[in-house]
């Protein structure tokens, strides 16, 4: 839900205020009022773990026949706003401060028009659905629409008390209240689909009992995960909000928990980003992983459908199941349209498994890993060239179809867009680790002959690209090679993402390193997306100069791979000094890549997702990188490699780390060039390594 500071919505304020649901608006409008006016603001606030948004107002002057009844700051209001398991709960306050006695009325004012996100978005329609007539009763009201679709949407007010007056457009309560005494007035905003209406809500589904079991649900998550102290108090805000919000963002589906995008435009599943956030967050919260995984098999294709962009095998690029979805007006319904899902599905599924050494679970989806390697080697290399390439089979989906989908992010030096089928450089060293981490599965699972394939593919994948997507003159690796197989010699931070995935070689590693840390892409808070002074260069693009914390995150990870630390930890500064400058330490989806300069902070990108799942989870990957921290579950143990932390870190602590059933709780003392360890407690038998350099 999108409010503005009062706790409204208000129809003429910003076009994507709202109350949402599976990418419909609920509620459009909702104003409080007392005595048909509206109150004066105090302050507003999200608690620090987005349980509730909290908004304090007064009465300003309440008169009757021009003569002041109740003067300005009498009446304290206080909103609490909780959202929790499709409903969106309120709880108002009133409390008269005066010396007096307080009579006045309370009103609450609501629309909404059931948009599509799409049509918020700019999407015009030359039609929509039929509004029906709204329900009222004596506490409720309901609000209907028939989409397209033939599907019933339904938003469900119920008010407590009974209110003195309710129609479908609003309720008021008489408010009588004597010195120091309040009145507590609720409201539970349901947003329903199908002809099946909730029954009325019983007393476990008020406002207290739905706020319980949101901040009980809010603590189990947070002990399942590890807990992580640092001597720094910012450092920990930051990562406080960004496991905030990745609680926030996760939904749990049938299949398991699921990071959402983000919010406000990309809340449901998109394959790729709930994959990289579950990589970044695999060592500190392995369900995360397991869930996006079970989602996305479960959702992988299996027919060929063009105007969907789906090949047998091929993983979801994002589900929606808003009305423009159903009726087929946008292709997103389950659309297909990334190239690099299907691979990084099948790594993530390796990276789990030693993470976890969950082969039971493993097993159960191998039929779906068999799945998109075949798609790989076929429908992803259709001229069978050894690379992995893309092509738009839809009329409405995207060009563009890897991370960077804007339909200008892929170019040749002289600035001219590349031609499709399009081979990215990322998207080798996708495939490179997934046939890699797939024949380690294929040897536990007892197909040796799999298994010395797909490690002889992989190798011969690693010789092609060094050789092929090489530029000496940029010391680095092309963009793409474009449809001609001509590489785009553009400078890129896509090259990181080699690092990341082991296919680069160590000598090209070195130059690369150093192109990155370089001020053509280093702007001091983080490495841009394109370099300085390449053709279609700009700080104010989307993916053509921008920073985007998860591919800092990636890129660092790839860095301290090559043992490249120092440089993954000047990331981790700058990532960090940027996150002092966003509201709440939340690092956006992404912001300007304009240089640092003295006494300035970095530049907001106007309409980027905060938060977004990936750009949350990114202080983790960076964190883990920079402690070379990694997982055998077999016997079991816990490595530090080469383990660093920055200046602005002396110490850390590091709880619950477990694997399997075992667990420790470690300090980290940070010295001029390395990192001291002390094992502080220990359940089973998990050992501890580390690996000076």
């Amino acid at each position: 839900m999108i409010f503005d500071h009062f706790g409204d919505l208000q129809v003429h304020g910003v076009g994507d205020e709202g109350l949402y649901h599976e990418d419909t608006r609920y509620l459009a409008y909702q104003e409080l009022a007392i005595d048909g006016v509206r109150p004066l603001f105090l302050g507003s606030s999200v608690k620090d773990n987005n349980s509730l948004l909290i908004i304090e107002l007064m009465n300003p002057d309440l008169t009757r026949d021009e003569r002041v009844l109740v003067a300005k700051g009498t009446v304290h209001i206080l909103r609490a706003k909780l959202l929790w398991r499709d409903v969106c709960y309120e709880h108002i306050r009133v409390t008269n401060h005066g010396r007096e006695s307080f009579d006045a009325e309370v009103s609450m004012r609501f629309a909404t028009d059931f948009a599509d996100l799409f049509e918020v978005r700019g999407m015009s329609r030359p039609r929509s659905g039929e509004r029906l007539s709204s329900l009222v009763g004596d506490a409720d009201v309901q609000l209907r629409y028939r989409g397209l679709d033939d599907d019933l949407r339904t938003t469900h007010l119920r008010f407590e008390p009974v209110p003195d007056a309710l129609d479908e457009h609003g309720a008021s309560f008489r408010v009588q209240l004597d010195v120091g005494e309040e009145a507590h007035l609720y409201c539970r905003i349901s947003c329903e689909r199908g002809s099946q209406v909730q029954a009325q809500a019983s007393p476990a589904d008020n406002y207290e009992a739905a706020l319980s079991k949101a901040q009980a649900e809010r603590a189990r998550v947070a002990h399942s995960r590890c807990g992580i102290e640092t001597s720094n108090p910012l450092v920990n805000l930051w990562l406080e909000r960004s496991a905030s919000d990745l609680t926030m963002l996760t939904t749990t589906l049938p299949s398991g928990p699921y990071p959402y995008a983000g919010v406000p435009w990309y809340s449901t599943t998109f394959g790729r980003d709930g994959i990289l956030t579950a990589r970044e967050m695999l060592w500190t919260d392995p369900s995360i992983a397991r869930g996006v995984l079970a989602f996305l098999a479960a959702t992988q294709a299996t027919e060929r459908e063009p105007e969907r962009d789906a090949e047998p095998g091929k993983i979801l690029h994002e589900a929606r199941r808003c009305e423009m979805a159903a009726t087929g007006e946008i292709p997103f319904g389950r659309y297909y349209g990334s190239v690099d899902s299907t691979p990084l599905f099948v790594a993530l599924a390796g990276a789990y498994y030693q993470r976890t050494g969950d082969l039971a679970f493993v097993r159960s989806i191998w039929p779906n890993l068999l799945a998109a390697l075949e798609w790989i080697d076929r429908e992803g290399d259709i001229d069978g060239d050894g690379f992995v390439e893309y092509a738009r089979r839809s009329r409405e989906g995207l060009v563009q179809q890897g991370w960077k989908d804007s339909q200008d992010s892929v170019f040749h030096a002289d600035g001219t867009l590349a031609q499709a089928p399009i081979a990215l450089c990322e998207v080798q060293g996708y495939v490179y680790e997934a046939k890699l981490l797939a024949a380690d599965l294929a040897r536990r699972l007892g197909d040796d002959t799999l298994a010395k394939r797909l490690r002889a593919a992989a190798q011969d994948l690693k010789r092609q690209f060094v050789q092929q997507f090489w530029c000496e003159k940029l010391g680095s690796y092309a963009i793409a090679l474009d449809g001609a197989k001509q590489p785009c010699e553009v400078a890129a931070s896509n090259a990181g993402h080699a690092l990341w995935s082991g296919i680069a070689s160590p000598q090209h590693a070195r130059r690369i390193v150093e192109l990155l840390m370089s001020d053509r892409f280093f702007s001091g808070w983080g490495v841009r997306t394109i370099a300085r002074g390449e053709p279609r260069y700009n700080p104010m693009s989307y993916h053509n100069g921008s920073i985007w914390p998860h591919d800092n995150a990636i890129i660092a990870a790839g860095m301290a791979r090559y043992g490249y630390t120092e440089a993954a930890m000047r990331i981790f500064s700058g990532l960090f000094d940027s996150s002092l400058h966003f509201d709440n330490y939340r690092l956006p989806e992404l912001f300007c890549g304009f240089s640092r300069r003295p006494a300035e902070g970095p530049t907001l990108y106007p309409v980027a997702c905060s938060p977004q799942a990936w750009a949350s989870a990114a202080v983790f990957g960076v964190l883990q990188a920079c402690l070379g921290l990694d997982f055998d579950p077999i016997r079991p143990k816990v490595a530090l490699s080469a383990p660093r932390l920055p200046e602005f870190i002396q110490w850390m602590r590091i709880g619950r780390l477990a694997v399997r059933e075992h667990s420790l709780d470690m300090l980290l003392q940070r010295y001029r060039n390395n990192v001291g360890v002390e094992v502080m407690h220990r359940t089973g038998a998990l050992e501890l390594v580390v690996e000076l350099q």
